[in-house]
């Protein structure tokens, strides 16, 4: 018999030890290699020991279960099978359809024996059946492609953006922009002559932008489109961007990658 190892995230520990606890009962083959109690270990774990399963709690301190899973989507090594992804939430309904959709399954906390049971149950056919998951990975890059925030198609927009350059605050058109960036705790705003910090997040920034405008090409990237020579791919496969008049290219991930598909 094939032995699988899971890796489970969740950021309170009684909840974590039940669920633990539950799975070991009701699947005592399973192999629990970690459990960590945020999204950002939950990376680290995972591409480190390459686990079979995830169990991802949705709310999580810094990093979420979403953001998590696709981070992981887009860093996975290609050589290893995409684990199968259990998203576990407490509310989240507007998600849940998505997730019957792509992800292996869901629970509910708090976790009952007899959800868990048909969980389990599900993902031991899961695996049965694909041995190799090779399609895995695309499943859930589809999942996390519909529940990613959008920006705004109308309404009322980001038309100017403040951001503090020493003892002054600048302000910069939203056209001017080339691309936003993450960094730590900021954003960097680039524009053809400057580069300004300012602190916000991509999240909540992107609604603001107009969508035909400004496109979301990986989890730290926001992008003019009127800035984009060309979209190429290495000998690796990975997709990035050429700017105008730029030497920098910017990573697209698997998450975007369907954006430069042919029309």
């Amino acid at each position: 018999m094939t032995d699988f190892h899971a890796l489970v995230a969740e950021d309170e520990p009684i909840l974590a030890a039940a669920l633990v606890q539950t799975l070991q009962r009701l699947w005592p083959e399973l192999h629990i290699g970690a459990v960590v109690s945020n999204g950002a270990d939950a990376v680290e774990k995972a591409l480190t020991l390459q686990p079979d399963i995830l169990f991802l709690d949705i709310k999580m301190p810094g990093k979420t279960g979403l953001e998590a899973a696709q981070e992981l989507a887009e860093d996975w090594h290609d050589t290893a099978p995409f684990p199968l992804v259990v998203f576990v939430t407490a509310y989240d309904e507007y998600a849940l359809q998505a997730f019957e959709q792509a992800a292996a399954d869901y629970v509910l906390k708090p976790v009952s024996d007899e959800r868990l049971a048909k969980t389990v149950e599900r993902l031991k056919a899961r695996l049965a059946r694909h041995q190799d998951r090779g399609g895995e990975l695309e499943r859930i890059v589809s999942q996390l492609r519909a529940l990613a925030p959008a920006a705004s198609p109308a309404g009322e927009r980001l038309t100017m953006i403040r951001a503090a350059v020493g003892n002054q605050i600048r302000l910069i058109p939203v056209a001017d922009v080339i691309y936003f960036e993450a960094t730590d705790k900021y954003v960097n705003v680039v524009t053809a002559d400057s580069e300004s910090l300012i602190r916000t997040s991509l999240k909540e920034l992107l609604p603001q932008l107009d969508a035909n405008q400004f496109w979301q090409i990986h989890r730290g990237t926001i992008v003019n489109v009127s800035w984009i020579d060309a979209a190429v791919r290495d000998e690796s496969g990975k997709l990035s961007v050429k700017l105008r008049n730029r030497k920098e290219k910017l990573a697209v991930s698997r998450v975007f990658a369907h954006l430069f598909k042919q029309m």
